[in-house]
């Protein structure tokens, strides 16, 4: 009798012995992926570039440089797309300057907080930073510039707000704002929006 109560209580101990080993494993692979999320958060994040930064110089109505940590980057508005000023290729575009003006003058000397898009790429084919670009009250210039007539919806590459900037130049054409009521427009092979190359206003 002695002996089977010894052998019950070797088996008890053993299987105890497992279970807590069991529960400790289990635990801390728990914690590993909790640690791997967290890192990946902050990783993707970082991607993202979040925080304000100093905006350096206005190139035209859609593009901006802005210092990110001690270098100059160059910012390409997502979603939108203003009339040509400094394109080698292109004479300066009707409504171009006044684009140009137009998002100077909305950011001044504030500083912007960048976001990309995680359905577009993030930089184009000139290596500049795909960027929604918001002000400090909290205003997304893409959108304002569109808004206001000021260019239009560049929808040739998909985006999460590609429906609602479609529908702010849809309004902007029906109210004659900007450019859509003092530059004559049309439509490429594409079905992209164009803008004849009289350089005024």
């Amino acid at each position: 009798m002695k002996v089977g109560k010894r052998r019950r209580k070797k088996l008890l101990l053993t299987i105890l012995t497992c279970l807590l080993l069991c529960l400790g494993i289990a635990f801390d692979n728990q914690k590993n992926i909790s640690i791997g999320n967290t890192s990946q958060i902050k990783t993707t994040q970082s991607a993202l570039n979040t925080g304000y930064y100093k905006v350096v110089r206005f190139d035209d109505g859609d593009t901006i440089v802005v210092d990110m940590d001690g270098h100059n980057e160059t910012i390409r508005f997502i979603g939108v797309d203003t009339p040509e000023v400094k394109d080698p290729r292109k004479p300066v575009q009707c409504f171009g300057k006044s684009a140009s003006q137009f998002t100077k003058n909305l950011i001044g000397n504030q500083s912007v907080r960048l976001e990309a898009d995680p359905t577009n790429t993030n930089r184009d084919r000139y290596n500049r930073l795909l960027r929604y670009v918001y002000l400090p009250d909290g205003r997304l210039v893409n959108a304002e510039i569109i808004k206001q007539g000021y260019g239009f919806a560049y929808t040739s590459f998909p985006f999460t707000k590609k429906e609602e900037f479609k529908k702010y130049e849809s309004q902007a054409r029906n109210e004659n704002r900007g450019l859509w009521g003092s530059c004559q427009t049309g439509k490429d092979e594409k079905g992209h929006n164009t803008i004849n190359n009289d350089p005024n206003p």
